[in-house]
């Protein structure tokens, strides 16, 4: 299956802080913030939902097309997807511009920090659906909002299968765009905290969106994830991880799994089991993309937590 993965393609800059940052608010002076973190370390590392999402499907064995907008510094970048199993034909650079960049600091207590550069993403637009042949299965991650709302359009004219996944940008998106998204999607996906805007905006509880969706997914962090259709709910359980070393990047592990079980035309629990182990191995790294894993390996640990699966062997 042709699997297009758009999305922020972004450097990450990670830095760790050596406290709580709820300690240093004053409630009283929330008015007026003026703070300063001082922090213990600084990585760069490869980022952006998109390249984290197909990151996961290849290492799951797929061979996912990255359509987004990156920027002249992007040369190395791509050869290390590349060079991973990613297709990067669908990129485009920006000349005179940077590719998008996440600031990122993390408390001890996994509290996060962060700023966000646009940069090349900001050209996401120029980018259509309609270049691309014989898609099966897309999903539209946080990127330029108008893009985002076009690519959901042409979507559903062409009659491609997409995943609606707004995540940070719900705050930026108005509610007439997290519509436009939201209809017509084979499956809406967000966690508890970005649902819960997606809903204020939108006015779309979760009964709303199965009307105009086929899926819902919510994720809940180590509470696990929740899967709603109009048959019911499935809660699937989070996997305790065996160090927790930085949560960039976890929710777009997740999706990958998610993804790779609807390729295999697996049922909605299976694929957010998947989406779950997948996300356990970032959450034991840093950075979204510094973890690697066989396909036996996945299967393995995948059975030592939920039993076998009927998935072919590679």
């Amino acid at each position: 299956m042709k699997i297009i993965v758009t999305g922020s393609i972004a450097y990450d800059y990670l830095m760790s802080f050596p406290g709580k940052f709820t300690e240093h608010f004053l409630p009283e002076h929330m008015n007026r913030v003026s703070l300063s973190f001082l922090v213990d370390t600084m990585d760069k590392r490869r980022g952006g939902c998109a390249p984290n999402i197909a990151y996961t499907l290849a290492l799951l064995g797929e061979r996912p097309h990255l359509m987004g907008m990156a920027g002249e510094d992007f040369g190395e970048y791509r050869a290390w997807l590349e060079a991973a199993g990613v297709d990067t034909s669908l990129v485009g650079q920006v000349a005179g511009k940077f590719t998008a960049s996440f600031f990122c600091s993390t408390d001890q207590a996994n509290n996060q920090i962060a700023s966000f550069y646009t940069g090349a993403m900001a050209h996401a637009g120029e980018l259509s659906f309609r270049t691309v042949e014989d898609c099966g299965l897309a999903i539209i991650s946080p990127n330029d909002p108008g893009a985002m709302v076009t690519y959901a359009e042409e979507c559903r004219t062409l009659g491609i299968r997409y995943i609606f996944d707004p995540g940070q940008q719900c705050a930026r998106m108005s509610g007439d765009e997290l519509r436009e998204g939201v209809v017509g999607a084979s499956m809406v996906i967000a966690n508890d905290y970005e649902f819960e805007l997606l809903r204020q905006k939108t006015g779309l509880d979760e009964a709303s969106v199965l009307a105009r969706a086929g899926v819902l997914v919510v994720t809940r962090g180590e509470r696990g994830s929740s899967v709603v259709t109009s048959g019911g709910r499935v809660d699937v359980p989070a996997v305790r991880p065996r160090r927790i070393v930085d949560p960039t990047g976890v929710g777009d592990a997740y999706r990958g799994g998610l993804m790779k079980g609807m390729a295999l035309g697996l049922p909605y629990e299976d694929c957010a089991r998947i989406g779950t182990i997948a996300a356990t191995y970032v959450l034991e790294h840093l950075g979204a993309q510094s973890h690697a894993y066989t396909w036996e390996e996945f299967k393995g640990r995948y059975q030592e937590h939920f039993g076998s699966i009927a998935v072919p062997v590679r």
